[in-house]
């Protein structure tokens, strides 16, 4: 099993036989043991590289959350053995998340685990998603809304969507808010390539409704000072509010329009996670009193 994970993995005998400080032939034979055993073709070259049949997937999903389990039994082990006082941990998340939802959560963690040391990678999107299939890191926290189908997404809060004002803004006192009220008024948002700009546009599209943006500009802080400045309005997720900002912004619901965020754990599918995980992603689990 392990040779055809390994395999299936990279592609090649001849890596795999690397990986796995074995020979050539010796992996090879373990393969044609394995598939007289199963009795099906489990892999098929393509090109250069050997790829998975349908039946080597099917095996493949089976048997690698196993044999990653066996290969880090020993490391997991000594860990069990150890406790949570000692190791590592490094967790992926974005800006935002790291700013509004993981304070508490680190502050949290540290307390319990304070020989632990903690790692945060600021990173998003594509570069964050190949961190974590990588295993550069144990976890990711932020928000998603397409799963890839090797990863695992475990979604703990929901955060409405919010229309900011300045507090005297004709908006903020409107008994009734509807999505073309907006049109007017320009609105300042993240840059195109991020799914809230996406997300913006999708909305007034499917409804119909023009909108213009005043300015885009990167970061939940710096948009809501230049909205509390009067450049403009916004549409945040409600992660990004603190009771600091609603002294100096009015904040109306938008979830009538725009669908919420969620926020939560992403890992790679089928990944070993250490104690340490485990104890990271009960933490970032919300605690009902």
């Amino acid at each position: 099993m392990r040779a055809f994970c390994q395999t299936a993995r990279l592609g090649s005998v001849s890596r795999a036989a690397e990986a796995l400080f074995l020979s050539q032939p010796a992996v090879t034979l373990q393969l044609q043991a394995l598939e007289r055993e199963t009795g099906v073709r489990l892999l098929e070259r393509s090109g250069r590289r050997l790829v998975m049949t349908a039946e080597g997937e099917a095996l493949y999903e089976l048997a690698r959350p196993l044999v990653e389990g066996i290969d880090g039994l020993d490391g997991a082990f000594r860990e069990r053995l150890r406790g949570l006082d000692a190791g590592e941990l490094n967790v992926a998340a974005g800006s935002s998340t790291i700013l509004y939802l993981l304070p508490r959560i680190i502050e949290a963690f540290r307390t319990a685990h304070p020989k632990v040391r903690l790692s945060l990678h600021n990173v998003t999107g594509a570069s964050g998603l190949d961190l974590l299939r990588a295993d550069g890191v144990d976890l990711a926290v932020g928000s998603m809304l397409d799963v890839p189908g090797d990863l695992d997404y475990t979604p703990m809060y929901q955060f409405e969507p919010m229309l900011i004002t300045p507090p005297d803004h004709p908006l903020a006192q409107k008994a009734q808010l509807r999505l073309d009220d907006l049109s007017p008024y320009g609105l300042i948002l993240p840059p195109q390539r991020l799914t809230t700009y996406r997300m913006v546009d999708l909305v007034f599209h499917q409804n119909r409704v023009p909108y213009t943006v005043a300015l885009e500009v990167g970061g939940w802080e710096v948009i809501k000072q230049y909205v509390a400045m009067g450049l403009g309005i916004s549409i945040v997720t409600a992660i990004c509010l603190t009771d600091a900002d609603r002294q100096r912004l009015a904040a109306r619901s938008l979830a009538e329009y725009f669908p919420s965020r969620s926020y939560g754990v992403v890992v790679r599918k089928g990944k070993y996670l250490s104690p340490q995980a485990r104890a990271f992603s009960e933490l970032v689990r919300p605690q009902v009193s």
